[in-house]
């Protein structure tokens, strides 16, 4: 492994409201990518906000360093963006750290958001990576979009999980530059999601479904098939992981239909627990309507599951056909690809359990990733981009004229603080943290930072 690493090391700061202890795609990616530049050299530490009587500073597994900052969510797990309130902790953060250059993650992200005009004012160097897919006709993705655009244009590199992303967020940011992005795919470790093909039922046939329970997941979909399908097969089951708002259909169904034999509701099950709840199943099913890059269903693969989903977004890019039958989000079409996996089920013709695992083990990895992204980072520490204020403010120019007037008295009044805070607390009086990371995975064998 030592022969791997690169000479030049990073000291680099993930930032996002969604980490741990919350679940999702993008709490995994940032945690799995962070393990992997631990591994190749790097020091890696997270900022996030503060989960109920969580916060303060956390070390995770080989000394990943997370900052709890204290600010509470407002919406949706996100803070309530402000810009100015999150200037001094963070600016101090960064000093603290060392940092060369910050990776914020999802557009969603306020938290992420506001870190880069911190960063950009402190000269610290920067990248982001979008997870999601978003409309351009609603309210809410028009003013999303705006932000973005207004992060996007002083980002120094940004990276997407699948070419459809990259297209989308291409026009949603008016990127000016294709090279300035970059697609670099989920991945999933297969060393814990393994088969096991014994834990299934054989007298029944198990359709897993793993997902929050959202429209945007297609929950309204999940509730039209399940009846059909549990009519006409008296040995299909279902068995449901998630939460969300959408549960409360799924309830009803099963109490109008009569499933209480049918359907297991698990709820919110720990990150742990999935794959235990995967190889408990034969078909994996993903209703969603939108979606960039679905790690589920890589999971699931790994599992050995047969995949039925909706070919929307990214997903088509995900699988061979051979590993996934696509479908349109529509209730006669999922419940007929079902109906196709499930007589597969019943003939014995798909791929077995063992080669569909090894297959997605050499197709998606986290340590690839990891080295790709190393690559971005790279680059961007060598290009010679201008960090002046004004060179900053100009970039605004492209968001037009309410967005670059709105913007640029937001960016002044954060650089106005910024002098504020540097003449109360200046830099050479924040003491700097060691690197931690590098030394609990040196020191592994003396030192447990689980």
């Amino acid at each position: 492994m030592a022969s791997e690493k690169t000479k030049r090391k990073h000291s680099i700061c993930m930032v996002s409201d969604f980490f741990y202890p919350n679940m999702g795609g993008v709490e995994g990616h940032i945690f799995q990518l962070s393990q992997c530049l631990l591994e190749r050299g790097h020091k890696v530490v997270v900022i996030t906000h503060m989960y109920n009587q969580r916060n303060g500073v956390r070390f995770m597994t080989n000394g990943l360093k997370v900052y709890y900052i204290p600010v509470v969510p407002f919406y949706n797990q996100c803070i309530l963006p402000t810009i100015l309130t999150t200037l001094p902790i963070i600016r101090d953060i960064l000093i603290r750290e060392q940092i060369t250059l910050v990776h914020g993650h999802s557009a969603f992200s306020a938290l992420a958001e506001e870190t880069l005009y911190h960063a950009k004012l402190l000269g610290i160097k920067i990248v982001y990576t979008d997870h999601s897919l978003f409309g351009f006709a609603d309210l809410s993705s028009i003013l999303t979009n705006k932000l973005l655009e207004c992060g996007m244009s002083i980002s120094d590199h940004v990276i997407c999980v699948s070419n459809t992303c990259r297209e989308n967020t291409f026009l949603r940011a008016n990127i000016q530059d294709p090279r300035k992005i970059s697609v670099i795919p989920n991945a999933v470790d297969s060393s814990i999601f393994t088969p096991d093909p014994d834990a299934a039922p054989k007298d029944r046939i198990v359709i897993v479904v793993v997902s929050r329970l959202v429209y945007r997941k297609g929950t309204d979909l999940l509730v039209g098939i399940i009846p059909e399908i549990c009519k006409k097969y008296s040995e299909v089951d279902f068995l449901i992981a998630g939460n969300g708002p959408k549960m409360v259909l799924i309830e009803e169904a099963k109490e109008r239909h009569k499933l209480h034999d049918r359907i297991t509701l698990l709820g919110s099950i720990p990150n742990q627990n999935v794959r235990n709840c995967l190889v408990k199943g034969h078909i994996f099913l993903n209703t969603s309507l939108t979606e960039a890059f679905c790690i589920a269903i890589l999971e699931a693969a790994s599992c050995g599951l047969q995949v039925v989903s909706t070919k929307v977004g990214g997903i088509p890019e995900i699988l061979p056909d051979s590993m996934i039958t696509l479908c349109t989000p529509s209730i006669p079409d999922l419940i007929q690809k079902v109906e196709i996996s499930i007589q597969r089920i019943k003939s014995g013709d798909r791929i077995k359990s063992l080669e569909m695992h090894n297959e997605i083990k050499n197709m998606y990895n986290w340590r690839d990733v990891a080295k790709r992204t190393e690559r971005v980072y790279d680059m961007v520490a060598d290009s010679k981009s201008e960090n002046s204020l004004i060179e900053a403010i100009l970039k605004f120019r492209r968001c037009g004229y309410i967005g670059f007037f709105v913007i640029t008295f937001v960016f002044l009044a954060n650089f106005f603080l910024l002098m504020i805070v540097e003449y109360f607390n200046p830099r050479d009086k924040i003491d700097l943290a060691p690197d931690v990371s590098n030394y609990g995975r040196r020191k592994s064998k003396t030192h447990n930072l689980d």
